[in-house]
């Protein structure tokens, strides 16, 4: 295996962050993190292995179809320390998420939702807040308060603004509109920012990962300009139109 298997044009800027204890990568849609996870032949964890040549140990996941951010430990000891760190509410994701409907400007959604498929209601929060609109649909920035499975997923479609491109919680005819109009065959979700205590040293570490070609295309289809910064905002402004 090499590190080749990424999709054509993602091989630059895989690796967001790397030193002796933490590596930070830009995961693509379509590759699950670990293949415990799946019964895929290439995971992310393979990739990532080969980009440093060394072991790496996952401490959180995203979705299959999702983009964006996610941090490896390099040894067993840096993984319990990022495990404690995630479980203790010190770590700050932001996605960016392509909705359909018309979400507040700003809210708050604290909705309980399963922990697991199947499983009982447990506590669940996002905010979320609009960063343009296009006609039918919105382009929002979501932050989990807390780690739950499909949270945001299961929180927008919550509020009547299920994500572009989600075949579980989605609708159908929004989901081909953007695949034959914006040629985006993927979850609109991507995680842009990640900020956690480095494990060893405890200073803040903080990564943007750059929005992939599909994603960045389909904003475009709908006038939406997008701007990441360094710090922790995203900025975008839409043409009026109606996607």
């Amino acid at each position: 295996m090499s590190h080749e298997t990424l999709p054509s044009g993602q091989q630059q800027g895989f690796i967001l962050h790397r030193d002796a204890d933490l590596l930070i990568v830009a995961k693509p849609a379509g590759l699950v993190v670990h293949r415990g996870w799946a019964d895929d032949e290439v995971a992310l964890l393979d990739l990532a292995r080969e980009a440093v040549g060394a072991y790496v140990y996952p401490v959180h996941r995203l979705d299959r179809g999702a983009s964006g951010a996610l941090a490896f430990a390099l040894d067993p000891a840096g993984a319990r320390a990022l495990q404690e760190v995630w479980t203790s509410g010190q770590v700050e994701k932001r996605y960016l998420a392509l909705v359909r409907g018309n979400p507040p400007e700003a809210v708050t959604i604290d909705h309980p939702i399963p922990r697991a498929e199947d499983g009982p209601r447990v506590p669940a929060v996002t905010e979320v807040t609009t960063l343009a609109r296009a006609g039918r649909y919105a382009l929002v920035e979501a932050r989990p308060l807390t780690g739950r499975l499909h949270q945001i997923r299961r929180h927008l479609k919550h509020i009547s603004c299920p994500l572009i491109g989600d075949v579980r919680y989605g609708k159908g005819e929004h989901n081909r509109l953007f695949r034959e109009r914006h040629a985006l065959h993927r979850l609109a979700l991507h995680a842009w920012s990640l900020a956690l205590p480095h494990p060893r040293s405890g200073a803040q570490v903080r990564v943007v990962a750059p929005l992939p070609p599909d994603l960045a295309g389909a904003l475009a289809g709908l006038g939406i300009a997008l701007e990441l910064e360094p710090g922790a905002a995203a900025r975008a402004r839409a043409r009026d139109g109606d996607g």
